[in-house]
């Protein structure tokens, strides 16, 4: 099994480091987009907050690493 990681604001996403998932801090588009392109080859689901999901192209949407939306 891939790991997991997650992406997005700070206040949304850091308390995803207690379980173990990797923790890619970003607050805007760019650097949703270049957290994206950061992500190791081991990741195989991402969770993104709804405005990093916003910030991904479709074509990324396809996985892997496989998309999670967190609602808003």
């Amino acid at each position: 099994m891939g790991a997991i990681a997650v992406v997005g604001e700070s206040p949304h996403v850091e308390g995803f480091g207690l379980a173990g998932v990797r923790v890619f801090v970003a607050a805007t588009p760019a650097a949703v987009r270049e957290a994206w392109r950061q992500l190791p080859a081991d990741v195989d689901v991402v969770i993104l907050t709804a405005a990093a999901a916003a910030a991904i192209d479709a074509e990324h949407r396809c996985g892997p690493p496989y998309p999670v939306v967190l609602p808003p």
